[in-house]
């Protein structure tokens, strides 16, 4: 018996199936040589987006540079008015606190009255005194002018005598050549002729002293309408100072840096508080470079690092005819020393063109970023901004001489506080 030793090969019992197509089922069966697709990996991710992020930000700061110009060296800017008395004395009352809102024409402040009272009473007295002598002088005027009309009269009667006197002593004369009259009545009417011609003398002297007098008159009469008109200046004055004792608000706005209290001693010139009125402005200032294609009217829209996220809508109503460093105290002088050229800026005045309403919360000094628009037509209308209106300096005509109480009625606004959000 003979053993063979060697492998074993398999009997194929199924021979036909090696020709059999693949089924579905045994698609997913791998195979030893075909290789996975590879997937994107999460880094690789990850930095195709931030790639993509890049240049899209960088395609809309380039879309936005170029149309677009803005700064963060801008400010809102306001009317600041400081209040001051135009007389000396002491505070009485003060109607009003920091941060009032208060309206034109609103008593605000009362000085002592007393002494001015008492010079509106001098003057008074005064311009009574100075009328009572213009009416003396013109008085004494009229009867100047009248004793003067009386010796024109005089004058004219005299020289009437004179002339009969002469033409009787002419006739004398020849009388007496021819022994018609005797020595006696030829002498007494020589001396009747004598007598009448001085008699005209006398009353033309008499005519030039009551000339004389007349110029005194009518130059007393001036000079006293000069006195009466002093004395009515000064009591206008006196009305004045008086009318000075109360301060009454010139313009709509908020009382601000309040520094009187009542019984302080104030001098003229002295700042009492600051008047800020409600409309405000920006002043941005760009650099010089950014400065080309700038227009006066171009719209510009305002961020106000206070309030984020609301832009105001405004436009461009000026530039500064020089930079901001050549109206400095001491300018700079490139002529002298080493020169280093520097990027100056210039001040731009931006007006809001929202309404009044919404500006309430914008206040002198706060921060903001003005962005203007390149590619904005300007407007054809008036791009100006109004100036303040006329202010008020004081109470109407004819108060300040009024006897007037300090209780007298006022209305004041109470303050409105605003929260910052």
């Amino acid at each position: 018996m003979t053993i063979i030793s060697g492998p074993v090969k398999p009997v194929d019992c199924h021979p036909d199936e090696r020709d059999r197509p693949v089924s579905g089922a045994h698609l997913d069966v791998a195979r030893p040589n075909e290789q996975k697709p590879k997937r994107l990996g999460l880094p690789k991710l990850i930095l195709f987006a931030a790639g993509a992020l890049i240049l899209a930000g960088a395609a809309y700061w380039y879309i936005r540079s170029t149309g677009y110009e803005s700064t963060d060296d801008a400010a809102v800017e306001a009317h600041v008015i400081e209040v001051s008395p135009k007389i000396s004395g002491l505070v009485q009352a003060v109607h009003f606190d920091d941060n009032y809102l208060v309206k034109r024409d609103d008593l605000l402040l009362e000085l002592d009255p007393r002494d001015f009272q008492v010079a509106v009473a001098n003057a008074d007295a005064n311009l009574a005194a100075a009328k009572s002598k213009l009416n003396e002088t013109d008085a004494q005027q009229k009867v100047a002018e009248a004793t003067l009309g009386q010796a024109e009269a005089d004058l004219t009667s005299a020289r009437a005598v004179a002339d009969d006197a002469e033409a009787d002593f002419r006739r004398n004369v020849q009388l007496y050549a021819r022994h018609v009259i005797d020595r006696r009545e030829y002498d007494a009417s020589a001396a009747q002729a004598k007598s009448a011609a001085a008699n005209v003398e006398t009353a033309a002297k008499k005519v030039s002293s009551q000339e004389a007098h007349v110029r005194l008159a009518s130059a007393q009469c001036v000079t006293t309408s000069a006195q009466e008109k002093q004395a009515e200046a000064q009591r206008q004055e006196a009305e004045l100072h008086l009318s000075y004792t109360r301060i009454f608000t010139p313009f709509d706005g908020r009382v601000t840096k309040k520094s009187v209290e009542p019984g302080n001693y104030v001098q003229p010139g002295q700042t009492l508080f600051s008047l800020v009125p409600p409309k405000v402005w920006v002043v941005a200032n760009f650099k010089e470079t950014q400065l080309k294609r700038m227009k006066v009217g171009q719209s510009v829209s305002v961020h106000v690092d206070a309030i984020p996220g609301r832009a105001f809508k405004a436009h461009i109503e000026s530039f500064q005819v020089g930079t901001g460093s050549r109206f400095t105290l001491l300018p700079p002088e490139n002529a002298t020393g080493n020169f280093v050229k520097v990027v100056q800026r210039v001040p731009v005045k931006i007006v809001f063109d929202e309404p009044a309403s919404d500006l309430e919360r914008l206040w002198a000094g706060e921060s903001v970023e003005p962005e203007v628009d390149l590619n904005s037509r300007p407007a054809d209308d008036n791009l100006r901004a109004a100036p303040l209106p006329r202010a008020i300096l004081g109470a109407a005509a004819g108060v300040a001489s009024q006897v007037w109480s300090p209780r007298a009625s006022f209305k004041i606004t109470q303050p409105t506080i605003v929260e910052r959000n």
